[in-house]
């Protein structure tokens, strides 16, 4: 995630205007250069830097609380002891704003963020700037996870204002909310290059006292501005672009930029993007027999392999950290985000569909376990991320990374034994260290470590195939492959004694929705009921605890609370679009994984909801925030952007398809095309910035398959029937399960179900395309080759 306060590098093509996805700005590297703090208004801004980490315990027992100790965000949390008098964001807050005529500091930030805790340490617990901001500003302390309108509006601003944007994200408003200086990371005091917080606060009051009214027309002036530029609406447009056009040209922007050794789409930082994934998947699919297609999917399984290599997936405890900062993929940011297990769980997933390599089943179960033990509720939810920084030992300062580097000393004592039978005198440390290309000096470039903090320490990655290890020592697959397994078991026993990263324990709808995916493909594709039961856990605690009955609306949290309990903010917080998106996505997943319609029918009622709150009626498409959550806030916006996660409109697309096609309800097929109208023009000019719009184009102007199975869920013969659709990629299609009872669910919403039969009483298939439905199978072979057509 972005912690400094420039852009990422750009990627190949970008200065062509490809613009493409950057992993979304919650990326660039935090060892990346020092970049430049950014800011608009008359105000000279100064340049970014990295300020000297204090220890974070020095004098904490003196201090005393502020207000937001009684928040239950953990990012609030960990500055409810700093000097600074923070509110949350709300009216109270406002109103001392607009009563004592200062303009508002709004602090913007997430509490696995590196340079939050960074400036936290410097800034936030310095008494001095606590005194100056209590004096002049109202200080507004924002959880970006909470309120991502609010982390949205404002970041539009300093990306528009600025060349770039991350966390933290630091900008000053208006009593009425309007934004005239923004930035991120400010050092505490001036250097030789940059300017410090200090200072800057010293001059924002100057202006505020002299020069008022300027900064005040100028705010507008940026406002009105972005309100015109961030508009997105159907206009005269009566139709969506041609989906082969504009499949075509997203995929020469990806191949443009692609890197041919390493994978992936930049030099540096490198993030692990499955939109983009996704997308060369499903143009593989549908260009199979050209050279495009070959390429697409080349493209797609290489970097899935090389990310699967490389340092930014943990070989010790698995999972994936947030992004790799060189181009290898091999030293990363070392935080873990749900959304992005959620996600590469699904995409590892549709790799083993289509190329039938273990390798990318086995690093999917890997991912879901490191879910399953670290990130996971007792009662079925799953916490937001564990940080990038812990203690190297109880006691000591923060490191980034300490948890999960080693030293060559380290790995000799703990795997001292010898291996018998190789061509040379070898313990299993010495192996690991030559397959995972640990040496004596640490493996980790100066370049990526300014502060010194990896010196010596190695990151495991996969240096040489399990072929090559063995040829190299003299020892056969099989033995190697067991070895290795044995290492990295007894470094994770060893890892365990090690201070543990924070945890944010905070669940968030939108990424327990995604999480929900990711179980419930992973265990349809694979055959693993254990991993379906994940799923409807996870869909069952999103039901009992962010889920309010009498308004069906969903929450946006609910928190850990002591003894195993769930804990919700009062009032609570209620949901975002992205929440009720990526939720219905989930539950339309489980459905097909689970055949359970219950889900099915609970993803209908959270389509209908989300309608209500955030359908644009005049211009098209879902705005992010209900208008009355976002009210003050100078825009409301709609997301245009699949990065790091997929925009929740491009979800809603996809979503409005499957609906329809569970259904039959024109309503939601006329909203999708209209949705898609709404994002034509951004889609014409980046195809690239919506690779998973353009998936749900193309699945609109093919036509989605309704695959039905007739027959007993608990049966052999049904089940045999759903596994073979689970074996195959195709993601644009429906899996229906008609039960013969037309009483049920389905039969009420798709009555041509009840004219389905089954053949001599066994389970049957039917492939059913723009209403009309292909000869009845029984065999999984028969409906492999009607699926392949």
């Amino acid at each position: 995630m972005s912690h400094l306060s420039s852009p990422p590098p750009k990627h190949k093509g970008e200065h062509k205007g490809h613009n493409l996805p950057r992993g979304s700005e919650r990326g660039s590297s935090s060892r990346d250069k020092d970049r430049s703090v950014t800011a608009n208004g008359s105000v000279p801004m100064p340049a970014g830097g990295k300020g000297s980490r204090t220890n974070c315990s020095q004098s904490m027992p003196q201090k005393v609380s502020n207000r937001l100790i009684n928040e239950k965000s953990p990012y609030l949390l960990q500055h409810a002891y700093n000097p600074v008098d923070w509110y949350p964001w709300g009216q109270e807050a406002f109103d001392k704003a607009r009563k004592e005529n200062k303009p508002i500091f709004l602090s913007v930030g997430y509490s696995t963020c590196h340079w939050c805790h960074m400036m936290e340490e410097e800034s936030f617990q310095n008494e001095e700037i606590g005194r100056l901001l209590n004096e002049d500003f109202v200080s507004v302390k924002v959880d970006r996870e909470e309120r991502p309108d609010v982390d949205k509006v404002y970041m539009t601003f300093v990306q528009a204002t600025s060349s770039g944007g991350g966390w933290p994200m630091n900008v000053w408003l208006t009593p009425n909310l309007q934004p005239f200086v923004g930035g991120t990371y400010f050092p505490p005091e001036d250097g030789l290059t940059r300017i410090g917080f200090r200072t800057v606060l010293l001059r924002i009051r100057e202006q505020w006292k002299q020069n008022k009214n300027t900064l005040l027309e100028n705010s507008q002036r940026v406002t009105t501005a972005l309100l015109a530029r961030s508009e997105i609406s159907t206009g005269d447009r009566q139709l969506p672009p041609s989906a082969a056009t504009m499949n075509s040209r997203c995929f020469q922007q990806l191949d443009e930029g692609y890197d041919e050794e390493y994978g992936g789409f930049a030099e540096a930082p490198k993030f692990p993007t499955p939109v983009i994934l996704n997308f060369l998947f499903s143009y593989w699919l549908s260009h199979r027999l050209t050279q495009d297609g070959s390429r697409a999917q080349q493209m797609a399984l290489h970097t899935l392999k090389m990310m699967a290599n490389g340092g930014i997936r943990d070989h010790v405890g698995q999972g994936f950290h947030r992004y790799s900062t060189d181009r290898q993929w091999h030293v990363p940011h070392f935080e873990k985000m749900l959304y992005d297990q959620g996600q590469l769980a699904v995409a590892y997933s549709q790799a083993f569909q289509i190329s039938g390599d273990e390798f990318y089943s086995d690093v999917a179960k890997g991912i879901l376990q490191y879910v399953s033990r670290n990130l996971s509720h007792r009662s079925g939810g799953f916490y937001s991320a564990e940080d990038a920084d812990s203690p190297p030992e109880r006691g000591m300062r923060p490191k980034e990374g300490a948890f999960y580097v080693w030293t060559v000393k380290e790995v000799q004592q703990l795997l001292p034994e010898s291996v018998h039978g190789a061509t040379e005198p070898l313990t299993s440390g010495q192996l690991l260290m030559k397959h995972y290309g640990l040496t004596e000096a640490g493996n980790i470039s100066p370049n990526q470590d300014p502060k010194g903090e990896l010196q010596g320490q190695n990151v495991l990655t996969v240096r040489y195939s399990l072929e090559l290890t063995a040829a190299r020592f003299g020892l056969d697959v099989e033995a190697i492959r067991t070895l290795l397994n044995t290492g990295l078991e007894k470094l994770f026993q060893a890892r365990k004694h090690r201070p543990k990263p924070h945890l944010d324990s905070k669940m968030l709808a939108a990424w327990n929705g995604l999480m929900v995916s990711g179980y419930a493909i992973t265990g349809a594709v694979l055959g693993m009921e254990r991993l379906v039961n994940y799923a409807t856990n996870g869909a069952k605690f999103l039901k009992r605890h962010m889920f309010d009955v009498a308004s069906g609306r969903l929450m946006r949290t609910c928190y850990a609370g002591s003894g195993g309990t769930v804990e919700h903010s009062n009032p609570p917080c209620w949901g975002f679009l992205e929440d009720y998106a990526f939720v219905v996505r989930g539950l339309l997943d489980l459905y097909e994984a689970s055949l359970e319609s219950a889900w099915l029918e609970w993803a209908l009622r959270l389509q209908d909801t989300q309608d209500k709150l955030f359908w644009d009626s005049r211009g098209g498409g879902y705005f992010c925030s209900e208008a009355e959550l976002g009210a003050g806030l100078p825009l409301r916006l709609k997301d245009d952007q699949d990065g790091a996660e997929p925009s929740a409109n491009s979800v809603s697309a996809h979503n409005l398809l499957r609906l329809h096609g569970f259904t039959g309800h024109k309503d939601w097929m006329e909203k999708c095309v209209c949705l898609l109208t709404a994002f034509s023009e951004r889609m014409r000019r980046v195809p690239v910035a919506l690779p998973e719009m353009v998936r749900a184009l193309l699945a609109h102007q093919q036509t989605l398959k309704q695959i039905v199975i007739c027959g007993d869920p608990q049966a052999k013969d049904t089940k045999a029937l759903v596994q073979c659709v689970h074996s195959i990629y195709i993601p644009n299609k429906v899996l229906i399960l008609a039960d013969g009872d037309p009483s049920s669910f389905l039969s009420r919403q798709l009555p041509f179900l009840n004219t389905l039969r089954r053949l001599e009483d066994r389970a049957t298939a039917y492939v059913c395309e723009n209403q009309a439905c292909s000869m009845p199978v029984t065999e999984p072979s028969e409906l492999r080759k009607l699926l392949h057509q």
